[in-house]
């Protein structure tokens, strides 16, 4: 799988390319690229952050969330429930960590929308919109919609040298197809967010992005930051130039991204000690997981994780053996720490939590003893920053087929994010053409805040 080809920073590669030479005013536009410059989004709410925890292919509603005990075999399914901290409420028995912490979470149940193809699914969850122009495995391109980070840093401008958001550890790409909704689509690539490939489980585990080339530490950056500073000073005749001042803004990014400790040292695992990384579990999931954790405490205020590689969780075959034995137990694992880690260090209190795939699965089981793809009715699991813990929010019919109660849009999903974040629901951003564009037309799912049933 290739790597992501737009970073927010500078990759070793550019870094090469540019040769320092960049923050001395010869490359850095090329690299970096314009800034638009777009009013801060304000709103009465204070700003907090998110982590996504995205089960790419899609998951199971029938044998993990939304159980259907009643219904025929060929609907239930082989798992058995277990009873969660929720009186009243089971889930799958291969998700006990989870059941005994269903009190820290809440689940809905009714989440819908139109389409079964996972490009574009993956679009309208990941940004709140349906993907311009969308047919059948429509790839990424420049006309799709923002995702969640990118939208946040074209509002909400940062020159202190973090991201406003950052995915790990895959990049959803296989063959030609790339997937829409990682990318900041018609904002352009000044503003998608930091796509880190590798996985943080192994002992060599590193971000190329934030290693200075071989040969140049942080002292020597330094004195090559005294020198910039020295050459911007001679350059005061062109201090009225707007290309001029907008040049040394960007050197003055560079430098903090390539400099900032804070960035290099959240991605360095070693530092936590051996039994908060086993808690978490020693998989690619859990030191991924984990690894957010430590990006949220660093101050990125958007993390998503992608649990499994491209379409993970795309069982349309063997679904109960995979699910049992592979894709479950890590998830379990790595979700319920990190809860746990985010309630003991106060930083549930400003951080949502968010765990979904694109859509649901086929009610009933295929030949091949798997389910396919279902728009229909599908769930998420939604903790932190003022959600109200330990509810079921909706109800799917008796065969999980469609919501019984009150459906909510990705759209919706997508007004409840920005809601969290502190972003207003008026805002208007400008596509490619400058157009005036609303940013989000859902609701925001209230009942996760005041407690109301629906």
């Amino acid at each position: 799988m290739l790597p992501h080809q737009h970073r927010a920073g500078l990759g070793r590669r550019e870094v090469l390319q540019a040769g320092f030479s960049g923050l001395l005013g010869l490359g850095l536009p090329t690299v970096l690229g314009r800034r638009a410059h777009a009013a801060p989004a304000t709103s009465s709410r204070s700003p907090k952050s998110l982590v996504i925890v995205f089960l790419t292919g899609a998951a199971s509603h029938h044998d993990t969330f939304d159980m259907k005990l009643d219904a025929p075999a060929e609907i239930r399914g082989e798992f058995q429930p277990i009873a969660t901290s929720i009186p009243g409420y089971s889930i799958c028995e291969h998700l006990p960590q989870l059941a005994a912490r269903a009190h820290k979470y809440s689940i809905i149940r009714t989440l819908s929308h139109e389409d079964n193809n996972h490009l574009m699914s993956t679009h309208h969850v990941l940004t709140g919109e349906k993907q311009p122009g969308g047919f059948f495995d429509k790839v990424a391109s420049r006309d799709d919609w923002p995702c969640y980070s990118s939208a946040l840093a074209y509002l909400r401008k940062r020159d202190d040298g973090l991201p406003s958001g950052v995915n790990l550890p895959t990049f959803l790409r296989e063959g030609p197809l790339t997937w829409p909704g990682q990318h900041a689509g018609f904002l352009g690539p000044n503003y998608d967010p930091w796509q880190i490939t590798g996985d943080p489980n192994k002992p060599d585990f590193r971000v190329d992005a934030l290693t200075l080339a071989s040969g140049m530490d942080v002292v020597h950056m330094g004195r090559r930051q005294a020198l910039l500073e020295e050459v911007n000073r001679k350059q005061s005749q062109f201090e009225e130039v707007a290309q001029s001042r907008r040049l040394q803004k960007d050197q003055q990014l560079a430098f903090n991204m390539l400099t900032s400790s804070r960035l290099s040292q959240a991605f360095e695992l070693h530092r936590e000690p051996d039994g908060v990384r086993d808690r978490y579990g020693r998989t690619t999931d859990g030191q991924s997981l984990l690894t957010a954790r430590r990006l949220i405490e660093s101050g990125v205020p958007i993390v998503q994780v992608n649990i499994g590689r491209v379409q993970n969780w795309d069982n349309h075959g063997d679904i109960f053996n995979t699910l049992k034995k592979r894709l479950l137990p890590p998830l379990d694992q790595g979700v319920s720490a990190l809860l746990d880690d985010f309630d003991s260090r106060g930083l549930l209190e400003n951080t949502m939590v968010m765990m979904l795939g694109e859509f649901g699965r086929t009610p009933k089981i295929n030949k091949e003893l798997g389910r396919d793809h279902w728009g229909p009715c599908f769930f998420g699991l939604f903790a932190g920053a003022g959600v109200q813990p330990g509810q079921v929010i909706g109800r799917s019919d008796v065969t999980g087929a469609y919501p019984a109660t009150r459906a909510f849009s990705p759209n919706d999903v997508a007004a409840t994010v920005y809601h969290v974040l502190g972003i207003p629901p008026e805002v208007i951003v400008s596509d490619r053409l400058g157009r005036p564009v609303l940013l989000n037309k859902g609701n925001v799912i209230e009942s996760l805040f005041n407690g109301t049933s629906v």
